[in-house]
This record gives C-alpha cells, structure tokens and sequence, in this order.
C-alpha cells in the first residue's frame, strides 16, 4: 500500500532522523581513536556500531527495494554484517578491531550518503513492507545506542587514565525506603498486546500461572550488596551455581566490573570518570551469577520474567513511579535527552531467572530477520525493566532484553523476589 504522502510518513522521516542523530550524538564525545578500539570480544568498536546499523538500512531496504542498486561499498557487507548468515559472510566479532580501514571519514560518510537515499525513497512513497522494516530498523538502532554506552564505558574504564565520557557531574542517589509486594497465585496475560511497537521474541501474548510470590519495590543498591562482599560472599561455594563458582575463580572475579578498591575504599568507574562508590545507587554490572549468589545470601531468589512483567504492569510499581518520579539520568550515563513522563524505564536491567526461549506459538520476522531473535535463544537469561541508557520510547514492559550468565558489561542489576509459603 503506498503511504507517499501520509501522516505515517512524514512521522516515519522524522523518527528515522532522529534516531540516525542520535547515534551520531553518543559518539561525539569521543575521540578517533576511543571509535576504534575493542579491548575483548563481547565489546565492538563504536566506529563498527556507527557502520553496522548503516548496513542495516542499505541491506534490508536499499538493496531489497531499489532496482539496480549498487553497494557504497563491496567490502562492507562482510565487515559490518553482524551474524545474518542469510546475507553473505561476516567477519568474526572479536575481530572487528583488527580493521584500521574503514576510516571513521569513510564510516561517516557512508551514514550521510544511506541516510539521504533512505529519506528520498521515503519521500517518494513506499510500501508497507518497506515501513515495516524501517521501524525494525530503527528500534534495532535504538538497540545499538544502549550497546554503545555500554561498549564506550568498557573501552574507557581500560584506561589506565580513567578518562570520563561525561563532563557533567555524577549526582548522587536518594536512597530510598523500599517494601515488598505480594500477589496472590493467578492466571496473568503475559507478552506484547495492542497498539505499538514490539520485537518478534513479545509475541503472541499468552497465559501463565504465577504461584503466589512478593517482589522488592526497589533495586539492591551498592550499600547491600558491599555488605555481600563483606560477608565473604565472593569466597562462600554454597552461595554460587557450580558455573558461576568456576567462573569467579578462573577469573580472579571478587566485586562488580567497575569497583575497585583504591587503599581500602571503593570507587566505580562511571561515564562521569571514577567516583567514590555511592552506597545508595542501584548496584550495576553484575552476571547473573553475582546477582543469583546474592539473592541466594539474603535467603530469596531472582523473580521469573513472568514475575517481573506483572510487576512491572501493576498499579504497585505506577504508584511507586508516580510517587518517587523517574530516577535521575545521570546516576549511569549522561542526560543527552530529556527523560519523558511516559517512560518508565528504571537505573538498570534486572536479571530474571527464566532462561531465554520462545513463547508458546512464537513467530519469527521473516525474511533475512528471521536471525534477528530466534536463534539466540540458548544458554541465556532473560533481563527485564529497561535501564537508564534505554532510548526514550524504545522500552515496553514486555521488552525481553537477554544475555549469557558471566557476562557484566550490559546495565544490570538485582531486584529480589521470595516465595510465599
């Protein structure tokens, strides 16, 4: 159906825009050589975000919709492909720093010469298939804009130097009196339903039974879990998975990634440069493991993702948003946009313990996305509530954010739940 012309178009031109500048804007802080560095494997230089999320909109819509269409560049379809095996090779992603070429010129105008022939085809008319994948595309952008803080924060807190990202001053967390909300066993609709947009991995809605639970109203903050540490917890097998415990010792894992004890007091590393741990900040970077162990000390547990959605849904948590306000945007990451009312993304993803998998009668994209959700769907948690580096208007409660169980260097953190028996 051609929308040349529509109300949706003209909306779909300027969101598009928007996210492209956005992507621009994390990364002008930097400096070139910050855009080309990878210090281990799960991080990507910022310069490969900045061209992969390009090649995205040139694969799915310039090469699929725009007769006689010829590539910016034969190369880059095996250097910014990420994984789509439906689309050719692609370089290994622990290698992606090895390339000194393509420059970040080249990188940046290959953005501006995509941006101006994806604005002109959608000023032309296009088809709902076309529309379709163009919001795929710019939700899977707002995706790399929360990689992208995450992956600067890592390459920056390698340096010795401690550079900070942000100029602005780290504001320090209200600390927060926190209680405990019990639902009875029932039968909750869980998944994406209505109007808006969702990925592939929300749907279909569905039903679940939750027994009867009580979840925390607020986050595990430094202060508690330094007195995990304190505790000896990191040196306690009982607390741990037998994984997590091999994990820890084979790594020489003893706090969260970016604490460290400088003449026995602690400071993290944040976007605004090293500061004296907050005690009553939300507690950040922690796997699975870390966060399974500390509930396992306090004699509780990690809430479902069942759990966490209906949480999330309740009147319980709008009334809490309504009577604390939204958490400040500068306790992880600089404020570079407003935070909106209607965002309710909290200061970190909470590790569920529900293993990440495909809902009753799921459905994948179709086509090249197909890859986009399905087939990571092994050997990974599930993570719920949005973080502080989520986009604005990209977060949903039924939002399935998802990683491997060591991995730290995402936004996560610990909200408890405990069985009621």
């Amino acid at each position: 159906m051609d929308i040349k012309g529509s109300l949706e178009c003209n909306q779909l031109i300027k969101r598009y825009i928007a996210t492209r500048a956005a992507t621009t804007e994390i990364c002008a802080p930097l400096e070139i050589e910050d855009l080309c560095i990878q210090p281990c494997a799960d991080v990507s230089p910022p310069k490969w975000h900045l061209g992969h999320t390009t090649w995205f909109f040139e694969e799915l819509i310039l090469r699929q919709f725009v007769a006689g269409y010829q590539r910016f560049d034969e190369h880059f379809s095996l250097i910014f492909n990420s994984y789509y095996k439906s689309a050719g090779l692609h370089w290994t992603q622990k290698d992606r720093g090895n390339l000194s070429r393509p420059t970040v010129a080249q990188i940046a105008q290959y953005r501006q010469q995509i941006d101006e022939l994806i604005v002109s085809l959608l000023n032309a008319g296009i088809s709902e298939e076309i529309a379709t994948i163009i919001e795929i595309g710019i939700h899977h952008e707002q995706q790399h804009q929360e990689l992208l803080y995450m992956d600067i924060k890592y390459i920056l807190h390698c340096n010795p130097s401690s550079p900070r990202y942000s100029k602005t001053p780290l504001m320090s967390a209200q600390a927060v009196t926190g209680s405990w909300h019990t639902y009875t066993q029932q039968l909750v609709e869980i998944g994406h339903c209505g109007e808006g947009y969702a990925f592939d991995n929300e749907s279909p809605p569905h039903k679940t039974y939750l027994t009867d639970f009580s979840i925390s109203d607020t986050l595990i903050t430094n202060g508690e879990y330094l007195a995990f540490i304190e505790s000896a917890g990191y040196q306690t097998p009982k607390y741990w998975l037998s994984m997590g415990w091999d994990w820890l010792n084979e790594n020489g894992i003893t706090s969260p990634l970016y604490w460290r004890n400088l003449d026995g007091k602690w400071f993290e590393y944040t976007l605004h440069g090293l500061t004296p741990l907050d005690l009553s900040a939300p507690v950040v970077h922690v796997s699975y493991f870390e966060a399974n162990a500390f509930a396992n000390w306090r004699q509780c547990r990690l809430p479902t993702e069942q759990e966490l959605e209906h949480y999330l849904r309740s009147s319980d948590n709008q009334a809490l948003i309504s009577a604390q306000g939204l958490p400040p945007a500068s306790y992880h990451q600089p404020q570079l946009h407003p935070i909106n009312a209607g965002d309710t993304s909290g200061q970190v993803w909470c590790w569920s313990q529900s293993h990440y998998s495909a809902y009753p009668g799921y459905k994948p994209f179709e086509g090249k996305l197909e890859e986009y959700n399905g087939k990571f769907m092994c050997n990974q948690f599930v993570l719920r509530g949005g973080c502080i580096a989520t986009p604005p208007h990209h977060y949903r409660h039924s939002y399935r954010n998802f990683y491997q169980p060591h991995q730290q260097w995402m936004f996560s953190g610990i909200r408890l739940a405990k069985d009621i028996v």
